[in-house]
């Protein structure tokens, strides 16, 4: 789903999406076609929703937004240190 439809559909909300098809340049992923996971009233709700997710399945590339965004570009920064599980 393109964002522009997403944006129609869940008009003022955060949503937690799945990119399905993104690519990558100059460190900004831009992502083309998405799915739209849940969508929330608040942002709190929203990023318990996307470590929920994100806890289950750490290898899908999800993102929360709000609708009100006119695009959906994201700027990559790469980690370079521990993690730690929790």
């Amino acid at each position: 789903m393109k964002w522009e439809e997403i944006t129609e559909l869940h008009p003022s909300r955060f949503v937690l999406v799945e990119a399905i098809k993104a690519s990558s340049s100059n460190r900004i992923r831009q992502l083309e076609d998405m799915s739209v996971i849940q969508d929330y009233e608040n942002p709190q709700e929203a990023w318990s929703g996307y470590k929920h997710f994100h806890k289950m399945h750490p290898t899908r590339e999800l993102y929360v937004f709000h609708t009100s965004r006119s695009d959906v570009e994201v700027v990559e920064e790469f980690f370079s240190g521990v993690r730690q599980r929790t």
